[in-house]
């Protein structure tokens, strides 16, 4: 027979009914968002009622107990008690003089993933995907080389005016995070598939107006990362790249991944990707390194 689970008392479902609206409308977080901050209050709040303690009255050395009485995967853990240190900071919020129990309590350590990287082969084939005879497919084509080429983040491609491109050097000017702008080399081939765009497809799209926008929708208005992610995962799903795969950032982290895997210099890198810190370039070199350890594996004959 199932053992029934504690009750919760009314004073904390209450609490937790009052943070989950507060959150929702302040933040505008998804449902599932606001379901695991519920799922974690309310675990601890039935736990809570077997000490006597309610969410209200818990300590740190209470909150601690609890999570060595409920062991879970370090990410599980990790995710817990962000709901924890964000429900307390609503309450400390709400009542001047409440003692927030979690702001002592050390943070998990989560381990690091690994962006995704599709194979340079993996890659040929999305870009080839696009029918280049096509209004749509000469932008779609366009777009993919020159995100691949470039390492652009996806707004930022999406984003980008007419005037920021020059062909004649081959760079393009990009505004990234913090209003900061950087130079990018577009390389021989994207030049040359913007070009084929800009004389055979944009003014078809742009009917005769003059948008700010390089890339245009059927509209003849400024793409949108919706837009672009759509077309990406249509264009991987034609080549057989399995969807769970890809997403428009995939084609950032190969441009970096391919980059090093070919001899290139972190710092040079670094300024190409838009990064402020040389340590959020630096996982690029763990992904390169797993690259060549397969490699290794698979090939050498003692691997």
């Amino acid at each position: 027979m199932q053992q029934e689970e504690p009750s919760i008392a009314e004073a904390d479902r209450r609490s937790i009914d009052a943070f989950i609206e507060r959150v929702w409308s302040e933040d505008g977080l998804s449902d599932r968002t606001l379901d695991a901050y519920r799922r974690d209050l309310e675990g601890l709040a039935r736990w809570l009622g077997t000490q006597g303690q309610s969410l209200r009255s818990a300590q740190r050395h209470h909150l601690s107990a609890y999570h060595g009485s409920q062991p879970v995967a370090v990410r599980s853990l990790a995710r817990r008690q962000s709901s924890f240190r964000r429900f307390y900071a609503h309450v400390a919020r709400m009542e001047p003089g409440f003692e927030d129990p979690t702001l002592l309590i050390e943070r998990p350590k989560t381990p690091r993933s690994l962006p995704k990287a599709l194979a340079e082969r993996e890659i040929e084939g999305l870009l080839e995907a696009p029918d280049v005879g096509t209004t749509l497919g000469l932008r779609d084509r366009a777009m993919l080389e020159l995100m691949y080429a470039s390492g652009l983040r996806v707004s930022e491609l999406v984003e980008l005016p007419l005037a920021s491109l020059n062909l004649r050097q081959g760079v393009v000017r990009v505004t990234g995070k913090g209003g900061k702008d950087r130079l990018v080399p577009i390389g021989e081939m994207a030049a040359e598939r913007i070009e084929a765009y800009m004389a055979a497809a944009r003014p078809v799209l742009a009917r005769g107006r003059q948008p700010a926008a390089l890339f245009l929708s059927k509209r003849g208005e400024g793409m949108t990362r919706q837009m672009f992610w759509t077309l990406v995962k249509r264009y991987a799903i034609t080549v057989g790249i399995v969807s769970k795969r890809i997403s428009p950032h995939v084609l950032r982290h190969s441009f970096a991944t391919h980059l090093l895997n070919h001899g290139a210099d972190l710092r040079a890198l670094q300024m190409l990707l838009g990064h402020s810190a040389l340590s959020t370039t630096q996982i690029y070199t763990l992904v390169a390194k797993e690259g060549l350890k397969r490699l290794h594996a698979q090939h050498h004959p003692r691997g």
